[in-house]
C-alpha cells in the first residue's frame, strides 16, 4: 500500500508539474517573469532562486504550481507582467499547459508501444502469450463474489475430472453454459502468480449479463519496434482523445438533463484505487493510466469555467471580442468563486467515491 501510495503522489505530480512546465516554459519565451515554480503546496520547506524564480518544494506534495508575475491583472504597464503582453501571447502561456498534457500524454503511450502494450485481440488474431482476460465484473455476480478481479487471466476451468485449458473466450463460454448451477474451480494469472477461485454459475443470470457476470476479452502484449512507437503513440492519444471526449459529453448532457454527476465520474479516491489496480498489474497498465489521466487532466483545465484555464481563455475571447479587458477585480472575483464551487463538487465527489466503497 505505500509503494501505490508513493506512485500515486508521483504520477498525479508529474501529470500537474508537466502542465504547469508549459506555463512556465511559454512565459519565459515571451519574457514574462515568473516569480515561483513549486512542486507540491505550501507551506514551503525549501526553495532556491535562479534567473528571478523561486524553485520551492512545499509540504503537500501533490501536484504544484507556477505563478507567473502579473497574472492577475497588476503591474500592466511593466513589460515582464503577464498582463502587459499581447493578448495572443497571454492566450498561448494560458494554453500551453493544456498542450504539455496532450503530449505528455502521446510520450507515455509512445514509450508504452515500446515496452509492449496489452492489446484486445481481433478474432482468429494470432499472437504469441494471448489470454483470455477479464475486462469487467458485473457487481453482486459470481465472479464478484469469488474474489476475482479486473485483469485476471482465465489459464483453466474445473469440475471433477472434467478440465479446461483456455486460450480462446468460446472455450470459456461453452465450459460454462455446459455446468450452469454446478460449482467449478477456476484457475487465473493474478501479476505473476496464479490464483484458483470457486464459484457457482448462475442458471438464470440478469439480462445482459452471463453465468459468471463477467466480460472478456482476449488480449496479449504487443510491441511496436522504436522508429514506429512514436507514430502508434500518437494514434492511441487521438483514440483516446476522442473516446474522452464522448464520454464528457455524455457526462455533460447526463448533468444538463438529470441534474447530477454521472456514477463514471471519480475523483482522488477513485483514482487512488485505478493506480492500486494499475500497479498490481504492470508497468505498462501505470503508463496507460497515466496517459489517459494526462488527457483527462487537458480537458478538465480546458473547460470555460472560471479558475481554470479554459475560464481565462474565455475572459481572452470576451476582451478580443469587446476590445478592451474586463475590470480585474470582477474577473478576480468570479475565479475566486469558481475555484471555491470545484473545491466543494471535488469534496462531493470524494465523499461519494468513499461511501460507495470505490477503494
Amino acid at each position: 500500500m505505500l509503494i501505490t501510495i508513493l506512485l500515486f503522489i508521483l504520477l498525479l505530480g508529474i501529470l500537474v508539474l508537466v502542465h504547469e512546465w508549459g506555463h512556465f516554459v511559454v512565459a519565459r519565451k515571451f519574457s514574462v517573469r515568473v516569480e515561483e515554480f513549486a512542486f507540491g503546496f505550501p507551506p514551503r520547506l525549501a526553495s532556491i532562486t535562479r534567473r528571478g524564480t523561486r524553485y520551492a518544494l512545499n509540504l503537500f506534495p501533490i501536484g504544484g504550481y507556477v505563478k507567473i508575475f502579473g497574472e492577475g491583472g497588476e503591474d500592466a504597464r511593466d513589460p515582464a507582467s503577464f498582463s502587459s503582453r499581447p493578448l495572443w501571447q497571454r492566450f498561448s502561456i494560458i494554453a500551453a499547459g493544456v498542450v504539455m498534457n496532450f503530449v505528455l500524454a502521446w510520450f507515455l503511450f509512445s514509450l508504452g508501444h515500446g515496452l509492449g502494450l496489452p492489446t484486445v485481440l481481433d478474432e482468429g488474431q494470432a499472437a504469441e502469450h494471448a489470454t483470455v482476460t477479464i475486462i469487467g465484473i458485473s457487481p453482486g455476480s459470481p465472479a464478484e463474489q469469488a474474489g476475482l478481479k479486473f485483469g485476471d487471466a482465465i489459464q483453466k476451468l474445473e469440475i471433477g475430472n472434467e478440465n479446461s485449458e483456455i486460450g480462446e473466450i468460446g472455450e470459456v463460454q461453452k465450459f460454462i453454459e455446459a455446468h450452469r448451477g454446478e460449482e467449478v474451480k477456476v484457475v487465473v494469472g493474478r501479476a505473476k502468480s496464479l490464483v484458483e477461485v470457486r464459484l457457482t454459475p448462475r442458471v438464470s443470470p440478469p439480462e445482459g449479463e452471463g453465468p459468471l457476470g463477467i466480460a472478456m476479452a482476449r488480449i496479449a502484449v504487443v510491441r511496436s519496434p522504436w522508429w514506429r512507437a512514436p507514430w502508434d503513440g500518437l494514434k492511441t492519444t487521438v483514440n483516446a482523445v476522442a473516446a474522452i471526449a464522448v464520454a464528457l459529453g455524455r457526462v455533460a448532457a447526463e448533468a444538463v438533463s438529470e441534474g447530477r454527476v454521472s456514477a463514471d465520474v471519480t475523483g482522488p479516491v477513485g483514482i487512488f484505487a485505478f493506480a492500486h489496480e494499475s500497479r498490481r498489474l504492470g508497468l505498462v497498465y501505470l503508463l496507460e493510466l497515466a496517459g489517459v489521466l494526462s488527457i483527462n487532466l487537458a480537458f478538465l483545465n480546458i473547460l470555460p469555467i472560471p479558475a481554470l484555464d479554459g475560464g481565462r481563455i474565455l475572459f481572452l475571447f470576451i476582451e478580443g471580442v469587446r476590445g478592451a479587458r474586463m475590470n480585474q477585480r470582477l474577473e478576480q472575483a468570479i475565479h475566486t468563486v469558481g475555484f471555491a464551487i470545484l473545491l466543494l463538487l471535488m469534496a462531493a465527489i470524494t465523499y461519494r467515491d468513499i461511501a460507495r466503497g470505490v477503494f
